[in-house]
């Protein structure tokens, strides 16, 4: 299944908010070095209840609105 996402770095909490089509997903982690994005991963990862392995970045590795893949 393919998500899009929006991604707020440097948040308080990590968390996932559900908000019209996409998901919101604050990230304690700056978008520095990749940090943020393995963050976004091990999150949706829990979200979904699948392993890391099966969440990936599929567009916008460098944005704050992604698109991911999530399998099963």
């Amino acid at each position: 299944m393919k998500i899009g996402i929006k991604v707020v770095p440097n948040a308080k909490n990590n968390s996932i908010i559900k908000e019209n089509n996409l998901l919101k997903v604050y990230v304690k982690k700056p978008a520095i070095d990749n940090k943020a994005n393995k963050e976004i991963i091990e999150l949706l990862g829990k979200f979904f209840e699948v392993k890391k392995k099966n969440v990936k970045i599929i567009k916008g590795e460098k944005s704050r609105n992604k698109i991911v893949e999530i399998s099963k």
